[in-house]
């Protein structure tokens, strides 16, 4: 058995937040458990043609690591990189155990420590367990009828075949959401045909990307003028919780109006125009940043499915539509999303009195600032339930969550507990505020069905308001919340 103060499950932005909040605090004695067998999370394992952030890469980044970027929206490549910097800079590969997948984890309440098993057959001992494991990492492909007797080739965009040549073939890509967007404009060009299925239309507004001058770089360099920028596209992109949630008159004004001028600027085919308009309020779906989608799905080998055709079966060939069209494809490309929701940890875990998460989660994934959950002792969940952000960087609301964990752990180790755990009076009061406020979101009242609920149909990846109110929520620790034993 592999004993260690800390484990923090995951490698991704999460897990090196963490660990280099725990080493700037002297604490060396944890370990990184990495399910893959390379660090670094999404933005490694996502290699996709086409990937790239759609949050402005000064401020989509850990805010004590600046970066010498090349442009503002950063490519995969170079987010890679960046996250390999990280890694090096604070030795993290020394700290990491990798391919090592954690199947389930157990709390033992005569010694206040948890066991986590792994599928390798180690057990790993320590007192407090950082689950940063991300919502965007356990792909989903839905069961279509037929899905496995396909003879082609197919995969999921999270685990992309780069040895698989698409020049001249006949490609069919399932899904139009944030990574099908990308991809599309990136590999149309070479395919001999595309045909995209898409389940319901997301609003696109332009990407107003820009790659910097090299003496903009310098200038960047500047520790002062990175935090200028970095706060300054913080501030800006702040104000959208406005629309999101308190002027949906304001939204489409400001939004969905632009939206609209995005199709009719680059689509002229009214039949096409209307197959990629949205019925539902802008922001109620993920809203997607791309100038080159719609020129994509105006190429004369291109061909956009609505969901009025979409897949009746998947044949040993291809597809069968819901119109009666048999359409032969070399490859399937799934982009059908994560299970972000109600799979927001992938194993059991077991709590105290031999309580599971997934009991307490029956109804729907819950939790106090999206990090703790009563009855599970020293277990801090990075970018929880009613986390996720749909304005601005989902970096900085897990630099908050930081703030509320090493200050748990921190009283923990500094007093004659040995765990922390936060009171179930003070989860359900959370937990309802959270709820009673997203009643007044785009999230909830928009129209549409998104991946952000639940399948109880409540909204489980957003929190409902500005990002800093969370962040004060987060930094002022309430004693009263909490239970030490």
């Amino acid at each position: 058995m592999k004993q260690h103060n800390i484990v923090i499950i995951g490698s991704g932005f999460g897990g090196q937040s963490a660990a280099i909040k725990l080493l700037k605090q002297g604490r060396e004695d944890f370990v990184i458990l990495e399910r893959r067998s390379f660090m670094g999370g999404t933005w490694c394992q996502n290699t996709y043609p086409g990937a790239a952030v759609d949050v402005q890469s000064p401020l989509y980044s850990i805010s004590s690591e600046p970066y010498d970027w090349s442009q503002m929206y950063a490519n995969q490549a170079e987010l890679n990189e960046y996250t390999e910097s990280v890694i090096s800079k604070y030795n993290l590969r020394a700290k990491t155990d990798t391919s090592c997948n954690v199947q389930k984890v157990e709390w033992q309440d005569d010694i206040s420590r948890w066991h986590i098993h792994t599928d390798n057959g180690e057990v790993y001992e320590s007192q407090f367990i950082i689950n940063a494991s991300g919502p965007l990492s356990t792909p989903v492909i839905p069961n279509f009828k037929g899905r496995d007797t396909f003879k082609g080739k197919s995969f999921h965009t999270n685990d992309w075949d780069h040895d698989y040549d698409y020049k001249g073939k006949k490609v069919a890509i399932i899904g139009s959401g944030a990574s099908a967007a990308q991809i599309i404009p990136a590999i149309a060009p070479d395919c001999g045909e595309l045909h995209v299925f898409q389940r319901t239309p997301h609003w696109v507004m332009p990407r107003h990307d820009k790659v910097f001058k090299p003496w903009q770089r310098a200038l960047l360099r500047n520790k002062f003028m990175y935090k200028m920028l970095r706060w300054s596209i913080y501030w800006g992109l702040e104000t959208r919780i406005i629309g999101f949630k308190y002027s949906e008159a304001g939204l489409k004004r400001a939004a969905q109006a632009p939206a609209k001028a995005h199709i009719k600027r680059q689509i002229k085919d009214p039949v096409l125009r209307e197959k990629v308009t949205p019925d539902y309020t802008i922001g109620c779906k993920r809203i997607i940043l791309s100038s080159t989608l719609y020129p994509a799905y105006c190429r004369d080998n291109v061909f956009v499915h609505s969901k009025d055709d979409g897949i009746d079966e998947i044949t040993e060939t291809g597809i069968n539509t819901t119109q009666g069209e048999n359409l032969d494809f070399d490859l399937i490309i799934y982009s059908t999303g994560y299970d972000a929701t109600d799979g927001v940890i992938s194993y059991p875990v077991v709590g105290r009195g031999g309580k599971t998460i997934g009991d307490f989660w029956e109804d729907y994934p819950r939790a106090y600032l999206g990090t703790t959950i009563p009855d599970f002792p020293n277990l801090f969940i990075v970018t929880g339930p009613n986390t996720g952000i749909g304005h601005t960087s989902a970096i900085f609301v897990i630099e908050a969550q930081m703030n509320y964990i090493m200050d748990s752990i921190k009283r923990v180790l500094t007093s004659r507990a040995k765990s922390i755990e936060v009171t179930p009076e003070a989860e359900e009061r959370y937990t309802n505020h959270i709820h009673d406020e997203m009643k007044k979101t785009v999230w909830e009242k928009g129209g549409c069905n998104s991946w952000y609920k639940s399948k109880s149909g409540k909204v489980i990846a957003m929190f409902p308001g500005f990002s800093w109110t969370f962040w004060l929520l987060a930094k002022n620790f309430k004693r009263a919340d909490h239970t030490f034993k």
